[in-house]
């Protein structure tokens, strides 16, 4: 399975979205900029997409809610212990409430990976960080067996997040 991205502006990207109304595709807004999600065992129809490489899924990505991107640049030779870390990872996200989906993406021509995940809303996400099971998750980052003491990382990491419109508040 892949993950497409591309940006654009809104109108653009709905355009997009509905010309192909076969794809899998969500379209979500963030601050300054939209994305339009393609997820697909095959080729896309973008003409310059960010690609990526689905190696962990939770669930079906649905077009509501709140979308979290934590962007995470690793170097080539971090990459296995990157990968390791998450697909070994505790799972505890999926029990919280608002929890929706999870993608780890690999990225196919750049360094940085995306840990996607998809909420209700902000305010489940906010809970989530709040939470001890997020506490628990992310314990082992600074001690010897968690992955920050490795120099795997290229640059700092940082997130963005965006919102999708329901369907039905678009033809409002």
């Amino acid at each position: 399975m892949y993950i497409y991205l591309t940006s654009g502006t809104g109108d653009f990207l709905e355009q997009v979205k509905n010309k192909y109304p076969n794809e899998h595709m969500i379209l979500i807004h963030g601050e300054g900029n939209s994305v339009l999600i393609h997820e697909t065992e095959g080729k896309t129809v973008f003409a310059t997409p960010r690609k990526f490489e689905v190696l962990d899924s939770v669930n079906d990505l649905e077009e509501h809610g709140f979308f979290v991107f934590n962007n995470i640049p690793v170097t080539d030779e971090g990459r296995p212990v990157f990968e390791h870390r998450f697909l070994e990872r505790s799972r505890a996200i999926e029990n919280e409430p608002g929890f929706v989906a999870f993608r780890l993406l690999r990225p196919i021509k750049s360094d940085t990976y995306i840990v996607m995940t998809q909420w209700h809303g902000p305010h489940s996400f906010d809970a989530w960080k709040s939470s001890k099971a997020y506490e628990t998750a992310h314990a082992r980052r600074d001690d010897s067996t968690g992955i920050r003491q490795q120099n795997i990382f290229s640059a700092a990491s940082y997130v963005t997040t965006y919102s999708a419109i329901p369907k039905e508040e678009d033809s409002q």
